[in-house]
């Protein structure tokens, strides 16, 4: 896609003089979305210094950038890959029409772009970085009041973009490395590039070729290629876990943190599961609502997955929803396969994710 058939597909975003512009069929407020030139963002990165690069991805590098106005910035570079220039193109105007629909606290805020000398988003500077440097590469123990600030944070965004955004979006990258961490610790949902949208009338939607983190995918979705609610609800989950213990989703020797971890879940061992780095300093209540939480949100069977509503409802157990939960599976602290009632047990699953690790390490 050219240059300039690029910038008619983006005057849609300011063509319209009400304050309201129609996005494939849906309104949305007007973006005040600044727009960049090469030359602002090459100075604003010093000249993309190695230095100023915040991470790097297999589809984009991403700089901390200083404006002229003094604000602190992440530039987002879409990097050239064995995608055809025209895909780049309209990968990168999907993710601007995603984001066009989000409007959340728990939600990355989108600054503006620059198509000139490439693609590239401008997005609000979390001074924490990601949760995964905060997690794994710092050398400070992130305190557990904090941490579950953050998964709730999570929470609330997901079950915005599900529920409450004017279409549904589903992120299918949800990874410690996509939460963003503001001044204060409020986590931020990023990285809309994988995202898609369904129609209302959508159950779910295959997809290919198979994109994501490997430890975070949905057993639907490495396998068959199905995405939908489930799929970010199962990444939650992962995620949750990584909150809870400290670990990677799959660690240097190749570990599976689920497979680690469901048996931890199920027997209800806190103590083991736990970060040692809490050294005990942390709130049982909270720390068992987590555990419900992200056992049910890894259930192998997407259909008995919860919705991000009720995860909220059970993090924040709003109206006694962790008791309601527990008398509803006969009283059990933590609950991952009491109902299954399909043919596909948790040994195949585990089995086939054994394989599929396999053959993405190889």
């Amino acid at each position: 896609m050219s240059k300039k058939n690029l910038w008619r597909k983006l005057t849609k975003f300011y063509s319209s003089e009400a304050g309201v512009v129609d996005i494939d069929g849906i309104p949305v407020p007007k973006p005040s979305w600044k727009t960049f030139s090469y030359s602002d963002l090459r100075a604003a990165t010093d000249h993309f210094s190695p230095e100023n690069m915040l991470g790097k991805g297999g589809n984009a590098e991403v700089y901390k950038g200083h404006l002229t106005d003094g604000q602190i910035v992440a530039v987002k570079k879409l990097i050239k890959n064995e995608k055809e220039e025209e895909d780049r193109a309209n990968d990168f105007l999907l993710e601007l029409g995603i984001i066009a629909h989000i409007n959340h606290p728990n939600a990355a805020h989108l600054i503006g772009f620059s198509v000139d000398g490439g693609l590239h988003l401008v997005l609000q500077f979390a001074p924490h970085g990601s949760l995964a440097s905060v997690l794994f590469g710092s050398d400070e123990c992130l305190d557990w009041k904090t941490r579950y600030k953050v998964a709730t944070g999570i929470a609330e965004g997901l079950k915005y973009l599900h529920h409450d955004c004017p279409r549904r979006i589903i992120h299918r990258d949800i990874t410690a490395s996509n939460i963003l961490l503001t001044e204060d610790y409020e986590a931020h949902i990023s990285d809309f590039g994988l995202a898609k949208w369904l129609p209302e009338n959508w159950h779910q939607h295959v997809v290919h070729p198979i994109e994501g983190t490997f430890g975070y995918l949905a057993p639907e979705y490495f396998m068959h290629g199905i995405v939908d609610e489930k799929t970010d609800v199962f990444a939650f989950g992962v995620l949750l876990l990584e909150i809870l213990t400290g670990r990677r989703a799959v660690d240097l020797s190749r570990q599976s943190l689920m497979i680690w971890g469901k048996p931890l879940l199920e027997s209800n061992k806190v103590k083991e599961l736990v970060d040692p780095r809490l050294e005990d300093d942390y709130d049982q209540t909270q720390v068992k609502r987590a555990m419900l939480t992200a056992s049910m949100c890894i259930n192998h069977l997407a259909n008995l997955r919860p919705s991000m509503t009720r995860v909220v409802e059970l993090l924040k157990n709003e109206d006694g929803a962790v008791e309601s939960q527990q008398k509803s599976c006969g009283g059990k602290a933590v609950i991952v396969d009491g109902c299954d009632l399909q043919d596909y047990s948790r040994s195949s699953y585990l089995n086939d994710l054994n394989r599929h690790m396999q053959l993405v390490l190889e």
